[in-house]
């Protein structure tokens, strides 16, 4: 059912909360801290019983110096680099295995799947860990480490987000001038983020995209993840004006302001863990060429198989 039954409302969207007056300036410190630590890429071959396609296990360094891991997929036998698509993961699942996530490299791109830190073991598996500062929190990540904004956990996990992209150009089957980010919720979001953090993507894809104006949809919806945040206020009811302080700056509302690169967003009028209103504050906000797909009655899964082709169509226009 609708949770937002007013829809023209729900299309002119727009996020209410400011974002930080050090926005650009945290981030760029914090970009350039990570920066100072080599990316020290590793790359593995993996044998599989795929035909078709070749997996590469490939390890580089994320936030904190900590070793991320990935799937890089490509067609098999291919000689040149490649248009590549580096995605990022729904929220509690990580990298899966090798033979899974396969329409990317099936529609000819170069395919770097990155690890999500921590997570893996809600739908699909990880192998990440994520040993960053701690503190009060509900089980989760949404909460961990939101006492302060360095310590964050999504602080961590936008930064990998950034170098996987970085990664991907060291390797020899990526066309490093023709990359694309793309995911679904959390991926979606991830992607938002790091296309305001970069200037040197072809394109963006963002699925359902979940971190989109926080300060809406914990107050319009009681699904999880976003309703995390809420049991923990509900515990810690002197927080409120500091928790959304921090969350401000891992906004991808906040993030898409500043992006460029051509996007394609998808958006489900049905869908409670992330809020059509709240999808539209993040495509209403976006600073460059856009499209958006409107699934009308359906709710989180987004459009299936229809947001993948459309996906595809889209990067073969920017990309090939």
């Amino acid at each position: 059912m609708l949770i937002e039954a007013d829809l023209d409302a729900v299309r002119r969207h727009e996020i209410a909360s400011r974002e930080p007056a050090d926005f650009d300036a945290f981030w760029r410190k914090t970009v350039a801290a990570a920066n100072d630590v080599p990316l020290d890429v590793r790359i593995e071959r993996v044998e599989s019983v795929l035909s078709l396609i070749d997996v590469f296990d490939v390890t580089f360094r994320g936030a904190d110096g900590t070793d991320v891991k990935a799937w890089l997929r490509v067609p098999a036998g291919a000689t040149t680099a490649l248009p590549t698509v580096v995605t990022y993961v729904g929220y509690g699942g990580g990298r899966g295995k090798p033979e899974e996530s396969l329409t990317w490299v099936a529609a000819g791109f170069a395919h770097l799947h990155m690890d999500t830190r921590g997570q893996g073991a809600g739908w699909s598996v990880g192998d990440t860990p994520d040993a960053g500062p701690g503190g009060p929190q509900i089980p989760g990540v949404m909460t961990k480490g939101i006492q302060n904004r360095d310590d964050y956990y999504y602080r961590r996990l936008f930064v990998d987000a950034v170098r996987a992209v970085d990664a991907a150009k060291q390797l020899p089957q990526v066309d490093g001038s023709r990359i694309a980010v793309a995911g679904g919720s959390q991926g979606g979001g991830l992607a938002l983020a790091v296309a305001g953090l970069r200037d040197d993507l072809a394109a963006v894809v963002a699925f359902v995209p979940f971190l989109c104006d926080f300060a809406r949809a914990t107050l319009i919806t009681d699904a999880y993840p976003y309703h995390e945040i809420v049991d923990y206020l509900r515990i810690h009811r002197d927080q409120a004006a500091s928790v959304y302080d921090v969350l401000g700056s891992f906004d991808a509302v906040n993030h898409a302001r500043r992006a460029t690169a051509p996007a394609h967003f998808s958006v489900a009028l049905m869908d409670a863990t992330c809020p059509a209103s709240t999808v539209y504050a993040a495509f209403n906000a976006y600073a460059g060429e856009k499209e958006i797909t409107e699934w009308a009655f359906n709710g989180h899964e987004g459009g299936g198989i229809e947001d993948e082709t459309q996906a595809i169509a889209f990067l073969k226009k920017h990309l090939l």
